[in-house]
């Protein structure tokens, strides 16, 4: 059943700005940008119009997020998102205007968020770290990241999610498998360059199967699970170290 939609004539909310592009609204100048009232004009109306706009889409996009979590974007609808935001539908459509849009938004801002992380996650210089603490500043962050906005990964599975979030997710996938071969070869340098690719593929692969563990449990399951996956990631990387061309030649000489 189609969704209501807000009456033509409602009043636009304070912060609200014409619809453009299918997008968003009421991030945006007030009604008086342009003019010397919405250049630091003595009223200033025009900012807190502006910051008005912008909490309310916080709020809607906080709303989206649970209801994402809760019902999966298919079964989730804009009504459901107003009444979770505590606005009504009309509300919500002088911001957006319609399911797509907020979730292009959330995902867009959920992505950033996720380049931060594992940008900082990432670091070659902390490849000289012993390889348990290494796998400790790599996976912390990113496990924390997937855990406190569980929406991420609402909206980056699934046949019906938006084709732009679908693309971003996939270049960010192959900028994180780069970053992991990177480290890895900074971590294990005699390591044959084809024997990296291949290590940092497994890795991305066993990371991903041991995250969908971590987020199906809580509370001491939960840090159990991810202790776990620390665990298989090192018995499965720290053998490595010895198997390099110059530690093989090593082991068959001294092989009686």
């Amino acid at each position: 059943m189609p969704e209501a939609r807000a009456e033509e004539t409602a009043t636009p909310e304070e912060g609200a700005a014409p619809e453009r592009s299918g997008r968003r609204t009421g991030d945006g100048p007030g009604p008086e940008a342009g003019t010397g009232a919405g250049q630091g004009g003595a009223s200033g109306r025009p900012r807190r119009r502006q910051a008005r706009g912008e909490a309310r889409i916080a709020q809607l996009l906080e709303a989206a997020a649970d209801v994402f979590c809760a019902s999966g974007y298919n079964g989730a609808s804009t009504n459901a998102i107003a009444r979770e935001a505590g606005v009504s539908p009309g509300t919500l459509y002088q911001f957006f205007p319609n399911k797509e849009a907020i979730a292009i938004e959330l995902g867009e801002q959920l992505m950033q968020r996720w380049r931060e992380t594992y940008g900082a996650a990432f670091v070659i210089s902390r490849t000289e770290l012993p390889l348990d603490r290494l796998l400790d500043t790599v996976l912390d962050p990113l496990i924390a990241f997937n855990c406190e906005n569980p929406a991420f990964a609402v909206l980056t599975h699934g046949s019906e999610i938006p084709g732009v979030i679908t693309q971003e997710h996939d270049a960010l996938h192959a900028a994180m498998l780069t970053r992991t071969e990177a480290l890895l070869a900074a971590h294990l340098p005699d390591l044959p360059a084809d024997r990296v690719a291949r290590t940092a593929e497994m890795s991305f692969v066993l990371f991903k199967a041991g995250l969908d563990l971590i987020m199906a449990h809580e509370g001491a399951e939960r840090e159990a699970y991810a202790a776990e996956l620390k665990t298989v990631m090192y018995r499965y990387l720290e053998p490595l170290a010895c198997d390099t061309p110059a530690r093989t030649a090593e082991r068959s000489i001294d092989t009686p």
